[in-house]
């Protein structure tokens, strides 16, 4: 697992803008490094549910009841996506 505990809850950083475009889909803006990175809806969603729920397993649970998907295949496409967004520092363990 990426995070190394499954109870680690999510943040946005401070410095880092959302915006949901009219398709579902949204760009992340940091505003420190004015990088964007594209969300498609899924992934959008998935942000979504990070920061609202404590767990990643809460998160997964919300987003099953969404998309008709396999849960291992789920929680690998989450874990990705964490990591990715942590790397670039648009996602963050805990209250930033």
């Amino acid at each position: 697992m990426t995070t190394g505990q499954p109870s680690a809850a999510f943040t946005v950083p401070s410095n880092v803008l959302i915006q949901q475009l009219p398709d579902g889909e949204a760009v992340m803006l940091d505003l420190d490094t004015e990088r964007y990175f594209s969300l498609d809806h899924v992934g959008h969603r998935m942000v979504q549910e990070l920061v609202a729920h404590p767990t990643i397993d809460a998160a997964c649970g919300v987003l099953m009841t969404e998309f008709d998907v396999d849960p291992v295949k789920l929680r690998h496409d989450i874990d990705a996506l964490i990591e990715q967004l942590r790397s670039e520092n648009l996602l963050a363990l805990g209250s930033q």
